[in-house]
């Protein structure tokens, strides 16, 4: 190539501005890995809580404006960077949403009173070094976070008491949050397949080693990460191949170029179509493995239940809204033509989703396996509105993700606080998380309030009116309706029945059932998670009782820009 051929490529306009969101939360991230390395390790934790949280305060404020902007006058948004990114009205709903859900997962992973580990030896006091150190240890004891001290340490060893006692803080989990929060940010903005890719494994990798650091329950969160890690290469490694076939059939990864093709194709009777749908296949498979669609669901329980809590929260909040962004962008932009040949590939795939994740839930004796299942039946219920593919069916889905993202978060967090009687167990002087369903019985009779809360999110997932989750049901279900997709109606109707029987089986516990031996207790959690879950229960009455307003901004958002 001559200098005067090179001198004619234009290199690509960076429009910061449109931008703005995500680069403040990829910087400061970068400003949190800095902070991890050269800040003292007493005011790491403060540091990086203020910088997280005012991060994502900006970046909130930074959605905002961008989304008056590219809005005004009617305007659908723009496309930057070469069209490797598109700011349009789902992605600016979207962002904002995700922006949301991290500012409470923050705020939760910074929690640190639902913990007291051993304190450290009084100035002068020595252990002997070696196995049974641990015996000698005084039984003071100090609050702390969720997330093990030492993620290096083998568990239950000297080695792990001693980090404990020694306080550390594996401060880490919030550039690694702020990091998956700017990929998800990205992943349903990509105007390309590359670019897409990219942003998956952006928010994948801090996801994986997230699930593996919790305090308690050392080995499940080991085996947590690493099958969400190995089950979640093969899904990006599909997606990957999906993409090669796409830029195969088409000669392009812009998702805009990919669609024009493919409708050419799809509207000529000789047109060949088979390799389009064997990239649309693959690409299907890394993005229902992240939504946790049948049958790519088997990781969802595992990990839901290994992982932190705060980060199983976050997880099935953010993750959900980051992938359904993507997954009605594919289909709706680049592969729109082939309607109806994926279109009864997704019936089956949301018929099975919402059954399979209804009946397994029913078995569920674990708190947190079985709102992993229920996570499971959401997908499907959410599958209805791409099923649907107009702007109801697209309008409905957001709604959806959002009323579901503020309810699975509440019920998480809420979980979090029903604590196991007090006892020691090696550096652990605080009861674990009461998980087992069993324990929960007799707790609302005990703790009101928190039983009051816990059973609002419960109805709202089992679609009772006045919460958020009958009106997101109702607007899915009608969208599906109206383009024809009765069946799936009456499968949803069907499923939501199913679901509500276990709903129902945990709110009679509370409420009905004896007081078990041994009792859990609720552990008053500081401002930060309190002021999460309650945030969470008035979104999951409000958007029951006055839903018209984000309905409306849904509508308005519906419409992505070709």
């Amino acid at each position: 190539m001559t200098v005067a051929q090179l001198a004619l490529i234009e290199a690509p306009s960076v429009a910061y501005g449109a931008l703005s969101p995500m680069l403040i939360v990829f910087g400061v991230a970068v400003v949190g890995v800095l902070v991890e390395a050269f800040t003292p390790r007493r005011l790491r934790y403060p540091t990086h809580l203020v910088l997280s949280l005012g991060g994502l305060v900006a970046a909130l404020v930074a959605v905002i404006t961008v989304a008056v902007a590219q809005t005004r006058g009617g305007g659908l948004g723009e496309s930057v960077m070469s069209g490797a990114v598109v700011i349009d009205r789902p992605t600016l709903f979207l962002q904002g949403l995700l922006v949301l859900i991290a500012i409470a997962s923050v705020a939760f992973m910074a929690e640190r009173r639902l913990e007291r580990v051993v304190a450290a030896p009084a100035p002068g006091q020595r252990l002997s070094d070696g196995p049974g150190a641990a015996a000698q240890a005084t039984l003071s004891s100090v609050e702390a976070d969720m997330f093990t001290p030492s993620g290096a340490s083998v568990p239950n060893t000297d080695a792990e008491f001693e980090a404990t006692r020694a306080g550390g803080l594996t401060t880490e989990v919030f550039p690694l949050t702020l990091l998956a929060v700017g990929g998800m940010m990205l992943f349903p903005a990509c105007g390309d397949l590359l670019t897409m890719f990219i942003a998956l494994e952006v928010f994948s990798l801090p996801l994986y080693l997230l699930c593996g650091l919790a305090r308690r329950r050392r080995l499940i969160s080991q085996e947590a990460s690493l099958k969400y890690f190995l089950l979640g290469a093969f899904a990006s490694a599909f997606f990957l191949f999906g993409a090669a076939f796409a830029y195969g059939a088409t000669g392009s990864l812009q998702l805009g170029a990919i669609g024009e093709v493919v409708d050419a194709a799809a509207r000529e009777p000789a047109g060949d179509t088979v390799l389009p749908l064997i990239a649309l296949g693959l690409l299907a498979v890394g993005l229902l493995f992240k939504v946790g669609a049948v049958p790519f669901h088997a990781w969802i329980p595992d990990v839901y239940q290994g992982a932190p809590t705060p980060v199983t929260a976050f997880m099935a909040a953010a993750t959900k809204i980051a992938a359904f962004g993507a997954l009605l962008r594919v289909f709706y932009t680049a592969f729109g033509g082939l309607r109806d040949d994926w279109e009864p590939v997704l019936w089956a795939v949301a018929i099975a989703t919402m059954l399979v994740g209804a009946v397994m839930a029913v078995t569920q004796t674990d708190v947190k396996r079985m709102l992993a299942y229920s996570s499971i039946t959401h997908a499907g219920f959410i599958l209805l509105g791409l099923v649907a593919f107009d702007e109801a069916g697209l309008a409905a889905t957001m709604f959806y993700l959002a009323a579901y993202a503020f309810s699975t978060f509440g019920a998480f967090a809420t979980v979090a606080v029903v604590r196991e009687p007090d006892r020691q167990s090696g550096p652990h002087m605080s009861g674990r998380e009461a998980t087992d369903i069993a324990q929960w019985a007799g707790l609302g009779r005990r703790y009101p309030l928190v039983g009051a809360m816990f059973s609002m999110f419960l109805l709202a997932f089992a679609g009772i009116p006045l919460t958020s989750g009958f009106i997101a049901k109702f607007d899915v279900f009608a969208a599906a309706a109206g383009s024809g997709a009765g069946v799936l109606v009456v499968i949803g109707v069907i499923s939501s029945a199913i679901a509500a029987y276990f709903y129902v089986r945990i709110i009679v516990a509370m409420f009905f059932a004896d007081v078990p031996v041994d009792a859990p207790h609720v552990v008053k959690p500081s401002v930060l998670t309190t002021s999460s879950i309650a945030v969470c229960t008035v979104v999951t009455i409000g958007l029951g009782i006055f839903p018209q307003p984000l309905l409306d901004l849904a509508a308005n958002a519906a419409q992505f820009l070709s």
